[in-house]
């Protein structure tokens, strides 16, 4: 198995949003986004799969020196084989990938955040980041652009951990920040023991506001010289905002339940949002209000 296709194998397994983007790509550029979803899927599962903390600490930290190798130019690893050819054509940089690095160690020392700037924080390293490198993959050329990324990672990072708070709650994680528990009188055993209330309901609406708001300053900083280019990154987007709709329709039963779109649907979405430029995910994205 070549590292390219070791790569591809990891995105396809993963039935992922990111992969139905990938797919529209020209095959230079399909390659280079697939190489670092790959990357990113396994220090992902680093957290994810590792049970022994000092065990998962020791993986990240080989993982770090890979980057490092890689831009030595001396990767061992078929992922980073495979990123290393892409890493000049579309400037990626060490500093980026060992941010991703910082945000899986994040999910080591942290299970709480105090409020929104600790957690935008972690959004950052964990998919704001991830977006830029996106961003330098599918090609832009007005800097305002990259805000447009970093918001749209920030964007998705907070819709995944409003569609995972039971899934996290039965790892003991609580990624809402704790000052907006207090606000709106949920306990953080509440959370823990999956209690669906009232309160609770209203305080995913008001994260589901935030991450509207991330959507539609991501959709207002994209310039239209690079729109075209920034397709894969719309469709997403479409994706993720038709699940943040499907998740409030259901009034946020997301403690004992995995709200998720169907393959079909998020194929259609994707091929709706290429064929047409992007222009239905950004009219989405602008839409400031809940859906109707």
């Amino acid at each position: 198995m070549t590292p390219d296709q070791y790569c591809q194998d990891k995105a396809a397994r993963s039935g992922s949003s990111f992969y139905y983007a990938f797919l529209f790509l020209p095959p230079d550029r399909r390659r280079a986004i697939t190489a670092l979803y790959a990357f990113c899927r396994e220090v992902d599962d680093v957290v994810d799969e590792c049970t022994d903390i000092g065990v998962a600490r020791t993986k990240l930290a080989w993982w770090r020196t890979q980057i490092a190798q890689t831009f030595e130019g001396n990767p061992t690893h078929p992922v980073m084989r495979a990123l290393a050819d892409h890493i000049k054509p579309f400037d990626l940089t060490e500093a980026r990938l060992q941010a991703v690095i910082t945000g899986m160690e994040m999910d080591l020392d942290t299970n709480r955040y105090a409020d929104w700037a600790a957690l935008e924080n972690y959004c950052w390293h964990a998919a704001g980041v991830v977006g830029e490198m996106s961003a330098s993959i599918f090609g832009y050329t007005e800097p305002q652009t990259l805000e447009y990324a970093t918001k749209l990672g920030l964007a998705f990072q907070l819709t995944n951990i409003i569609r995972d708070v039971g899934d996290d709650a039965r790892r003991g994680r609580i990624y809402l920040p704790t000052n907006e528990l207090q606000q709106f009188d949920v306990s953080i055993d509440d959370v823990l023991d999956c209690k669906q209330t009232p309160a609770f309901e209203s305080l995913m609406r008001f994260q589901a506001t935030r991450a509207r708001k991330l959507y539609r300053d991501a959709a207002l900083a994209l310039q239209e010289r690079d729109r075209q280019a920034q397709r894969p990154g719309l469709m997403m987007a479409a994706i993720y905002m038709t699940l943040l709709d499907e998740i409030e329709d259901e009034n946020f039963q997301v403690l004992d339940q995995r709200v998720a779109l169907t393959p079909v649907r998020k194929l259609w979405l994707a091929w709706k949002n290429w064929v047409a430029g992007g222009r239905p995910a950004l009219k989405l994205l602008k839409r400031t209000s809940s859906p109707e």
